[in-house]
Formats: C-alpha cells, sequence, structure tokens
C-alpha cells in the first residue's frame, strides 16, 4: 500500500533514519524539519500520515498536532507523535490535542510500520468519505464540512472483553466517566453473545485471554457483519508488541499496554470513538445526498435521471434473459386547471396524494418516476402485454375512483388520469425510442376523452375486459416472480 508519509523532526539524523525505514517500504517520504514547515506541507501535499517529533524549537509538537486536528480540512490525516518522553501525562496530552498515537524512541521498527499501514487505511477510507461529503455539499444536504474533532464523545457503548475482573471492572469505571454504556465479558463467546443483541460503538478485547486466542477473536470481529466497522482496542501485556503489530495489521484500529493509565485509556478511547462518529455522519451525509440526487423531493419518488439508469440497466438485462417489460406514461388531467383554480399548495397536495396511490398499487419491484411536472412513468419488469394491461387499468382506477382528500373548499377534488403505455420485447433498444413509443399513446389517450388508457398495438383499453377481480392479483404474481427469480 503507498501512502504519502511526511516526517518532522528537527534533528537531522533522526529525519533521515526514519525517511530510510519507510523509502524501503516504498513510502513517498516528505521531511519537515520544525513547526512552521511541517504545517506548510501539510496544506500543500496532503499527507497521508505525519509522524510528528514532540520536542522541537519554536512550536513543538503539541501545538503543530493541535493545529492539524482544530482543521476540518486536515483534521483527518492521522498523526503519530514520535518521542523520547515516557511520562504518561505527556502522552495524555498529546491524545487530548488529537494525536492519534505515540512511538517511543528507539522506535521500534515492527510496531513503526504496523502503525502507519494501520492508520493509512483508516485514512484513505475516511478519504472516499469525504469525496463523498463533497459532492453532497454539493445537493445542499450538509452547510458545513464536520471535524473529526467536534464530533461527541459521550454515551457511547462500549464492551470490554477481558476475564481479569479488576481490570475489567477499572476500565468500566473510568469509561464511565463519560457517560458510557460499558458492558463486560469474560470470554469471547460471551462477547459475541452480547454482540448478536446489542450495537456497540467499540470493542474492547484482551490479548491475554486465558485459552483463548485474542487475535483470533479481533480477526473473527473484523470478518463479521454486525462488527466490521466497530474499532477495536487491543489490551496487551509490554511484550506482546509483535502480536499487536499483527492485530493492527488484521484491522484492530489501536491498543493499550499494561499497566493501564487511566487517563491514556480515557483519550485513545475518545480517539476511537469520536472518529467512528464522524465516518457515520460522513456516510450519513452522503446517503441524504444520493436521495437527494435521485429522487424528486415533493412527491419522494425517483426522478428522471434514476428512472433513466434503472430503465437502461433493465433493458440489458432483459435483453439476456429475453423478457419483456412495460413502460407506462402517466399524466393528470386538467392539471393545470388545479393549479389555476385552487393554487399551487393544493397541486402539490394532488401530486403527492397521486404518488402516493401509484406506489400502493403496484409490486415492491416495479418503478415508479416522476418525470416533471404532471408526467409519471411506471416500469413493469417481467411481465406480458395482458398483465400490463390489467396493472394499467388498475392505475387508472386507483386515481379515479375515490376523489383525493385535498385543502379545498369541498374539502375534497375529482382527479383522474391519462395512460399510455408500451410492451417492450427483448432487444436493443434506446429509452428516448420507448419514451416516443409510450408517449404516443399518452397523447391519444389525451386527445379521446381522458381517464382511459391507450397501449401501443392494441389502442384503447377496454375497462369491463381487463378488469383484475377475475384474473390471478397482482400481489400472487409478485410471489411468483420472485420465486421464479431465486430459481436455479
Amino acid at each position: 500500500m503507498s501512502a504519502r508519509v511526511l516526517i518532522v523532526d528537527d534533528i537531522l539524523p533522526n529525519v533521515k533514519l526514519l525517511e530510510a525505514k519507510l523509502s524501503t517500504e516504498y513510502y513517498e517520504v516528505l521531511t519537515a524539519t520544525s513547526g512552521k514547515e511541517a504545517l506548510e506541507k501539510v496544506a500543500s501535499d496532503n499527507p497521508d500520515i505525519v509522524l510528528l517529533d514532540v520536542m522541537m524549537p519554536g512550536m513543538d509538537g503539541f501545538e503543530v498536532c493541535s493545529i492539524i486536528k482544530g482543521n476540518p480540512e486536515t483534521a483527518h490525516i492521522p498523526v503519530v507523535m514520535v518521542t523520547a518522553l515516557t511520562d504518561a501525562q505527556d502522552k495524555v496530552r498529546g491524545l487530548e490535542a488529537g494525536a492519534d498515537d505515540f512511538l517511543s524512541k528507539p522506535i521500534n521498527d515492527t510496531a513503526l510500520m504496523a502503525r502507519v499501514r494501520s492508520l493509512v487505511r483508516l485514512k484513505m477510507a475516511l478519504d472516499e468519505w469525504r469525496v463523498r461529503e463533497n459532492a453532497a455539499n454539493q445537493f445542499g444536504a450538509v452547510s458545513e464540512s464536520p471535524s473529526v474533532m467536534t464530533e461527541p464523545v459521550e454515551g457511547a457503548r462500549v464492551l470490554v472483553i477481558e476475564d481479569k475482573e479488576y481490570e475489567k471492572t477499572k476500565i468500566a469505571e473510568t469509561l464511565m466517566r463519560d457517560h458510557n454504556i460499558v458492558m463486560g465479558a469474560e470470554s469471547g463467546p460471551k462477547g459475541m453473545e452480547l454482540i448478536a443483541k446489542y450495537d456497540f460503538d467499540i470493542v474492547m478485547v484482551s490479548l491475554n485471554l486465558n485459552g483463548e486466542d485474542g487475535l483470533r477473536l479481533c480477526s473473527h470481529l473484523k470478518s463479521n457483519e454486525r462488527t466490521r466497522s466497530v474499532p477495536i482496542v487491543m489490551i496487551a501485556e509490554q511484550d506482546d508488541m509483535i502480536y499487536v503489530a499483527h492485530g493492527l495489521e488484521i484491522g484492530a484500529h489501536d491498543y493499550i499496554l499494561r499497566p493501564l493509565d487511566k487517563n491514556e485509556l480515557l483519550a485513545r478511547v475518545r480517539t476511537q470513538i469520536r472518529r467512528k462518529r464522524f465516518q457515520e455522519r460522513l456516510r450519513s451525509t452522503y446517503e441524504i445526498s444520493l436521495n437527494m440526487a435521485l429522487t424528486d423531493s415533493l412527491t419522494g419518488l425517483y426522478n428522471r435521471r434514476y428512472f433513466e439508469v434503472h430503465l437502461d440497466k433493465l433493458l440489458q438485462k432483459n435483453k439476456a434473459s429475453r423478457k419483456a417489460l412495460a413502460v407506462i406514461l402517466l399524466d393528470i388531467d386538467h392539471f393545470k386547471k388545479v393549479n389555476d383554480t385552487y393554487g399551487h399548495n393544493v397541486g402539490d397536495e394532488v401530486l403527492k396524494i397521486f404518488a402516493q396511490r401509484l406506489t400502493g398499487s403496484l409490486r415492491s419491484f416495479d418503478l415508479v418516476a416522476r418525470l416533471g411536472g404532471e408526467e409519471f412513468v411506471v416500469v413493469l419488469p417481467d411481465i406480458s402485454k395482458e398483465r400490463s394491461y390489467i396493472v394499467a387499468e388498475r392505475l387508472r382506477r386507483s386515481i379515479a375512483d375515490a376523489p383525493f382528500p385535498c385543502n379545498t373548499p369541498e374539502g375534497t377534488l375529482k382527479v383522474t388520469t391519462s395512460l399510455g403505455g408500451a410492451v417492450i420485447e427483448a432487444g436493443g433498444y434506446e429509452i428516448h425510442e420507448i419514451l416516443d413509443r409510450a408517449d404516443k399513446c399518452l397523447y391519444e389517450a389525451k386527445h379521446g376523452g381522458r381517464n382511459c388508457t391507450v397501449f401501443e398495438g392494441e389502442g384503447k383499453i377496454d375497462p369491463a375486459k381487463y378488469q383484475e377481480s377475475a384474473r390471478i392479483s397482482y400481489e400472487d404474481e409478485e410471489g411468483a416472480a420472485g420465486a421464479a427469480s431465486s430459481s436455479p
């Protein structure tokens, strides 16, 4: 995995040593010898990770880290502080400034490479979500870019898998300072039972479980659907660095060494909770933006952009399976008169109810979209001509048979619709050609009296001939279609 690493240290031999180690592993290495230069390179070169010396003249590592993490544009960049300091207070100070980890001099090569690879993976995952979040901004889904450092750390649900009761109690008491819900398990199987019942924000796993392989448990958590994206913090002994490095390689997010320092424990857990909530926020923003991009804000139906992509996929599929689909265009009769007479608010009510009635009259895998104005389209996959006539009539009746409850003096409004449809046999067709075919039938329906259905090759549909009550119901057909699609 290639990545850009920024090494920051005011002592040149230290820089050269780290540069040689990382270059051997094919990382692209940038260097800076002061805090000011480091900030300039973070802004201009967008590194994937920063290895930051703590003790530098002028601006020390703590201040540099705070500035990097305080900027929403750079806060997601992992920072590992490299120091000869051994005081737990200094480590906690760095973690509270936003550092993702501490490495002590002289640096253990195994720990260094494992930590760099682990944090680079996390950074690249966040980069992908940030790209999507930028797209969300264009759709107005968010008003400002979120920052990992502004995410709340309180009220998380934490699972601690530890068979040492005093350690488990110590961890729980410490984490409850942030009003976290802490649940404990003395073994992997007991932990998995809790995971099956609850959603956790973070899982802490002892690598020294009696009679169990803690690393295998970490691997299982990363492959489990419910815990794949949940941060894992390993609890290990001072002599377990080889196992810790392996754990980072298989996807664990962080580690803490015994004897546990309460402040360090709290700082590391807060870091993981912030990062998880930041990624969840990015994902949520992206889903909102995707919904905004592909759906009509008034009716909640898919828009024309989604319809065209979806229909194109269905046409490709039907060409291979040699099945037919039906495309039906619908237009609300005299809709301009509704707006002119009662106003656009009533017009919006009509559009919403119209969309609801169409959706309620179709199978789950049929598509309804609003093309614009009062024009809608329905796509019926895997359907015969006769069945498409029946469904079209069902749609027409769902609109015409009951008045729409609206904010009019009478409290209701009589609404009808005209439909034009075409059954598309397997073959190579362009979307505009298909819409033209259905549109010609819609034109015929609107100029043939409205509140009627016209199909290509069939003409005006006789409502009496295509009553659904004497035939197989559309819901039954959905079940049959589902069974057929799951058959080998």
